[in-house]
């Protein structure tokens, strides 16, 4: 994966380039100190990783972060937690607390190799074929208790989050995958066609849906999920699109 740094510290940019260093399959393309001169060579030149700092001078992080390509992810790092929240508003991969540890450091490149492992499926990357039925039937790998489980994504019946984890529910397998990420990026990463998210903590397999009650609860697997405001209109114009003479 190839990456960018941004910090307005030079301390803390030498120590994320001697992370980078350190980590297999990291690829350091620039560093930066001047936020603004950064956002001219991203945009130039797209990277997959980004490791930004957040409270900067001329432009802050959370600023630059939504003008980068949606192709790169953002791994922010501060001194300041209380950016913790807004950094989930878009969406970053992970959010390191300086002063950052390497072990920490490794968890959100983790984070970052299992979002790229995934994110082809809903990508409509021009060197793979656009989603279609055949695509239900891709495969991806979770790391699951230390080791990286092959999922075929027509087995996913549902996917429950909590906190910076996610649990998948697999037809025939009567305890769930767990893995270390967000709900955001499973939801970013799932096929739109197949998968919805219905709930905060739910995404759901479109075409596992048993039935769907007058309460907007799904039946689904052995779970009942509720449909919560947020996510019902979407919901609903889904099931009126699937009508018979629709």
């Amino acid at each position: 994966m190839t990456c960018i740094i941004v910090d307005d510290e030079p301390l803390a940019v030498k120590l994320l380039e001697s992370f980078v260093s350190r980590t297999e399959d990291l690829e350091l393309v620039a560093s930066f100190t001047d936020s603004v001169e950064a956002i001219s060579m991203i945009k130039s030149h797209p990277v997959d990783l980004l490791f930004l700092d957040i409270q900067m001078p001329d432009m802050n992080g959370m600023e630059l972060a939504h003008m980068i390509p949606s192709e790169t992810r953002v791994i922010f790092t501060t001194a300041f937690k209380e950016y913790a929240f807004e950094s989930y508003e878009v969406n970053a991969l992970d959010f390191l607390l300086k002063p950052i540890r390497y072990n920490k450091f490794l968890a959100a490149v983790e984070k970052a190799r299992q979002w790229f492992s995934l994110a082809p499926i809903g990508r409509g990357d021009k060197d793979t074929p656009p989603i279609g039925g055949s695509r239900r039937g891709a495969s991806v790998f979770l790391r699951v208790d230390g080791e990286y489980r092959q999922v075929n994504l027509s087995q996913v019946l549902y996917v429950s989050g909590m906190k910076d984890y996610v649990m998948f529910y697999l037809e025939g397998e009567r305890r769930p995958l767990i893995t270390h990420l967000t709900m955001k990026a499973v939801e970013d990463m799932l096929p739109q066609e197949y998968f919805m998210r219905v709930h905060r903590s739910y995404i759901v397999a479109l075409d596992k849906i048993r039935s769907v009650d007058r309460n907007d609860c799904i039946y689904i697997g052995d779970e009942v999920i509720r449909v919560t405001d947020a996510y019902r209109e979407a919901f609903i114009q889904y099931l009126q699109s699937k009508f018979p003479g629709k």
